[in-house]
């Protein structure tokens, strides 16, 4: 039901199929009077017949000369029966020789009566009528006439048209229903193009949402464009503003630091201005960079950016026995500023070649089942004394450092929890299968 298609297909099938279903019974109450109608009629054409054809018999009782009687009436099982009686006498037809019949008791002249009976395995419709002759003197108490029609015939054919009613109205339901998907899919085939533009921009393969929107869509393609155009404004604009406060800071800290003197002051406001001086720092590589993640540019291929840092850290590193270790998944890309990704994995594989024993280790690849934001996952680990599971929450603080004794401000980690926050993915801390710690990012990519 997430599916606006399938919403409008089902609003629409669930109407069409009660108007079918109510349509169905409408006509097959229409078909059954139809046949019941019909059948009555054939019952009153054969009960006066059979009145026509009743004469007085040697035996004091009635029945058909043979000439007059219909020939279904004389074969056996033929599916129609007659009966004429009185309090004294009986006929019956010959066609219901074999069977248990029963028309019923006999009636008061001037009654009628019409009832379902069993004859054998059949069903069927019997029309009673009770006559006295004026001029009677051998049954003064009147006849009763029967005739039985048998509801087989009926029956199948009812069968037949529910049948064939119920194919017609099912193939013509989901022709309609063909229909109307079809219908849907074009009318809404701007709807899903505008879904498949968004897409791109998200992942950058596209600036913009294209033209020739229907005038219902076209306003909101056009509020879409400008507010992607606004926000790669904002970030410029931010980014500008961001570098500018920064390097206007980092002229004065200089300044400071040449001014102070003694030793004890040096000491104690030289630390504090080493301390405002790694933030400047820290603040001018985020303005150099994007300052997020900005919809619309276009994607970076990460193995290109893998093997430059690479080789960049082998010569670093020259005095020591290290190998770095890159698999990057084919199609790899980073949907974001390269200057942003090189940064966050520079930061990663700097602090891993800094502490492991001899390996670094670089894996990247997509996972298409996983939101755009997080669809790239990046990790590097090493074989280097790893963190404690106590000090991992605490090192991706700014400031922070595992080991106070080395060297460094502790912002590396900080920028890198910065830069994945920034695009909306994921930093993950553990352990690596080669003894050391293992960096997870999950980074917008396709």
């Amino acid at each position: 039901m997430h599916s606006l298609s399938r919403r409008l297909l089902i609003s629409v099938a669930v109407p069409l199929a009660l108007f079918f279903g109510v349509m169905m019974w409408v006509l097959d109450t229409g078909f059954r009077a139809l046949s019941e109608g019909s059948l009555e009629k054939l019952l009153d054409s054969q009960m006066v017949a059979l009145i026509a054809a009743a004469e007085p018999q040697d035996n004091g009782g009635y029945a058909p000369t043979p000439h007059g009687l219909d020939p279904r009436l004389a074969t056996p099982r033929s599916g129609f029966y007659a009966q004429i009686r009185s309090l004294h006498h009986e006929w019956r037809s010959p066609s219901t020789a074999g069977l248990s019949s029963d028309f019923g008791p006999l009636l008061r002249p001037g009654e009628r009566t019409l009832h379902y009976a069993t004859f054998g395995l059949n069903r069927v419709a019997i029309e009673s009528r009770a006559i006295q002759f004026q001029d009677d003197t051998v049954e003064p108490h009147g006849l009763t006439f029967s005739v039985a029609v048998s509801l087989t015939p009926y029956e199948e054919q009812l069968l037949r048209f529910r049948q064939e009613m119920s194919g017609w109205f099912a193939g013509l339901m989901a022709l309609l229903l063909v229909a109307l998907a079809a219908l849907l899919r074009w009318a809404l085939s701007p709807v899903r193009r505008m879904e498949r533009e968004i897409q791109e921009v998200e992942e950058g393969r596209s600036a913009s949402l294209g033209a020739g929107y229907p005038r219902e869509l076209s306003g909101v393609a056009g509020n879409l464009n400008a507010l992607l155009a606004l926000e790669r404004q904002r970030v410029a604009r931010y980014r500008d503003t961001l570098g500018n406060l920064a390097h206007s800071l980092k002229t004065p800290l200089a300044v400071m630091r040449a001014s102070l003197g003694g030793e004890s002051a040096a000491g104690v406001i030289g630390g504090e201005i080493d301390k405002m001086n790694g933030i400047v720092e820290h603040q001018l590589k985020r303005a150099a960079a994007s300052g997020g993640a900005v919809i619309g540019q276009a994607p970076v291929e990460l193995a290109q950016v893998a093997a430059e840092l690479r080789v960049a850290l082998l010569r670093v590193y020259a005095n020591k026995d290290l190998a770095i270790e890159v698999s990057v998944a084919e199609g790899s890309r980073f949907s974001g500023d390269r200057g942003d990704v090189t940064e966050a994995l520079g930061n990663l594989l700097d602090n891993a070649c800094k502490w492991c024993r001899s390996h670094v280790r670089l894996s990247a690849w997509t996972e298409e089942a996983v939101h755009v934001r997080q669809r790239l996952v990046i990790t590097i680990e090493d074989d280097g004394p790893g963190i404690p599971p106590a000090d991992r929450p605490r090192v991706l603080q700014r400031g922070e450092r595992a080991d106070e004794t080395v060297p460094g401000h502790g912002l590396g980690l900080a920028m890198v929890r910065d830069t994945v926050e920034l695009y909306g993915g994921r930093l993950e801390l553990d352990e690596s299968p080669l003894g050391g710690a293992r960096f997870t990012l999950r980074l917008p990519g396709r």
